[in-house]
């Protein structure tokens, strides 16, 4: 087997580890930093499909203390609140990073200050933006800068399990897979970053694309290490409908469209927010998501069963000019975003849980750090839009600063456990020339399980029949086959893999969800409606045992701020 030994790994390519990559660089330039990715870096992952913007309190008549508070209160306070003091009070120094060292353009106002934009859930308009491109224009820039430095590239290849060091000191390496060739790749590393966000693709309705498997939280969960708030999985109220067969179905129409005034109608032609919430059409995703879910199940669906959104009255033109990516990918459908209605649906489209980790972006694991979406902790119960491309900039930053401090303090480079490569080899390797399964029907089961019985509206019998479900469908991985045992770019083998990793996540998410007796965010409970004493909040870490999954709680600590005060308040 192949073997790469590095100073440090990064896992995935979006905001996160290159941000990682450049701080890291920077701080000592002769560091050994090598980026995985399962695509083509700049060209792959979540970053570059964002759409909205970035939110960050730079208005003089805004402040840190509200973007804190709008991202406690939109959490429903299961946040940990220095983590998000910390991604609010970091974000305004990043952004100028983003423009004065690293050359991204956003849109400005007359004056030349930088344009704000509403995004729902938040007290102020917050949101920095390049049209509705945000993602491509903060991407394409840190590719560049990351081209331009002595970063080894390994692209085209997915990571498959951590491999903890043989005396037990923390984590070694990750065994790879060289999709190019088929080989196995073993990296060790002073230092590994999981940045290979999160992307919760198990569902009917999801904006990821389809590569995002959840494979670092997967191989986390093998590892044996805990994640938190696995529940709290967002769902975006405006994903385009465009029907059952085509993969533009689910694709996000950006938050934006109704911060600027677009309008959500069922089918009757009823402007319905208002009946929901005083915000209307500005409510947080969670509301929003739920609302829309309730009109369909009225009867009030829209020909392919979603609801519509509006935007003609504010002007075709302004939307146009206001919302062009948009516009012209509605076009491609055949539909009008400009002057007419599209169709939309909630979409499965962030995961607020994610791996225990510290401020320094430090895991439980030694040598493990982790950023962005693979993490917990910082959204809470659920993401502010907006909150989501900071968090991956703003931590991805962070580690690459600590993961050079720490790596000159400590210059080891640990042997990896035998016995544990040796497992993981087998568990890719085992499908190989086996008989095929029927894997698109256990795609296809996912999807219709974890939606109906696991998405934005849950109940008790719920969720117990998905887990059954969810249960059978890891027995039937394990039984499927690749006949085919050529291994270079072996597209089977790759969707075997990216189910195995889905499942187990799901199972996760859907035993959190069982746990968790109350609403809170993203997660709602159909026979639980009400939202538990604020004051007692606790959060959820999972765990997994051998084959097991268990769950405990731990209490909220309310390190800045606690139910009924505020910090936004005290500060004016």
């Amino acid at each position: 087997m192949n073997v790469i030994d590095t100073d440090i790994l990064l896992l995935g390519a979006g905001g996160a580890g290159l941000f990682a990559a450049l701080h890291a660089k920077q701080a000592n330039a002769d560091l050994d930093v090598t980026i995985a990715v399962k695509g083509l870096i700049g060209k792959c992952g979540c970053t570059r499909m964002v759409q909205g913007g970035y939110n960050v309190a730079i208005d003089p008549r805004d402040s840190i203390e509200r973007h804190f508070m709008d991202t406690i209160e939109g959490g429903g306070w299961l946040n940990d609140q220095d983590l998000a003091w910390l991604l609010v009070a970091t974000a305004p120094e990043r952004i100028r990073e983003l423009e004065t060292q690293l050359g991204c353009f956003f849109d400005r106002n007359p004056d030349g200050s930088i344009h704000q934009k509403a995004f729902a859930g938040q007290t102020f308009d917050r949101t920095v933006h390049k049209g509705d491109l945000t993602g491509i224009e903060i991407i394409n820039r840190l590719a560049e800068q990351t081209w331009r430095r002595d970063v080894r590239r390994l692209e085209d290849h997915r990571a498959l399990d951590l491999l903890p060091a043989a005396d037990a000191s923390g984590l070694a390496g990750v065994l790879m897979l060289d999709m190019r060739s088929g080989e196995l790749v073993t990296v060790r590393a002073r230092a590994t970053l999981m940045a290979t966000g999160g992307g919760p693709t198990m569902y009917k309705y999801h904006t990821p694309s389809g590569d995002k498997s959840c494979d670092g939280m997967a191989m986390a969960l093998r590892a044996g290490l805990p994640l938190r708030d696995m529940e709290m999985v967002q769902f975006h109220p405006t994903g385009l409908l465009a029907g059952e067969d085509t993969r533009m179905t689910g694709t996000v129409l950006e938050e934006g469209l109704r911060g600027y005034g677009g309008h959500l109608v069922d089918a009757t032609g009823e402007r319905f927010m208002f009946a929901y919430d005083a915000r209307g059409e500005r409510a947080t995703r969670d509301i929003v998501s739920r609302s829309i879910m309730d009109r369909i199940r009225s009867g009030h669906a829209s020909p392919h069963g979603g609801v519509w959104i509006a935007m003609g009255h504010l002007g075709a033109e302004n939307v146009r000019r206001e919302f062009k990516g948009m516009v012209e990918r509605c076009a491609d459908c055949g539909f009008d975003l400009a002057a007419g209605r599209v169709e939309v649906i909630p979409t499965a489209h962030y995961m607020m849980g994610g791996m225990v980790f510290d401020a320094e972006c430090a895991t439980p694991m030694p040598r493990l750090f982790a950023a962005g979406e693979d993490t917990g902790g910082v959204h809470g119960a659920n993401r502010l839009g907006g909150n989501g491309v900071a968090n991956s900039t703003v931590f991805g930053g962070i580690a690459g600063d600590s993961i050079a401090a720490r790596l000159n303090r400590d210059a080891r480079l640990a042997d990896v456990d035998r016995a544990a490569l040796e497992a993981a080899t087998v568990r890719a390797m085992a499908p190989l020339g086996r008989e095929r399964g029927d894997l698109s029907g256990v795609r296809r089961r996912l999807y219709d399980t974890m939606w109906n019985d696991v998405g934005i509206l849950r109940t008790a019998q719920g969720l117990a029949r998905a887990r059954i479900m969810l249960d059978d469908m890891a027995r039937e991985i394990v039984a499927c086959g690749v006949p085919v045992a050529e291994r270079r770019y072996n597209l089977t083998w790759m969707d075997r893999l990216n189910l195995e990793n889905l499942v187990l996540v799901s199972q996760a998410i859907c035993v959190a969800a069982q746990a968790r007796c109350d609403s809170r965010g993203a997660h709602f409970r159909e026979d639980f409606p009400a939202v538990s004493d604020l004051a007692n909040s606790r959060y959820s870490v999972i765990r997994r045992d051998g084959d097991a999954l268990t769950v405990v709680t731990e209490p909220v600590r309310f390190t800045r701020v606690a139910p009924g005060e505020s910090l936004f308040s005290a500060a004016q």
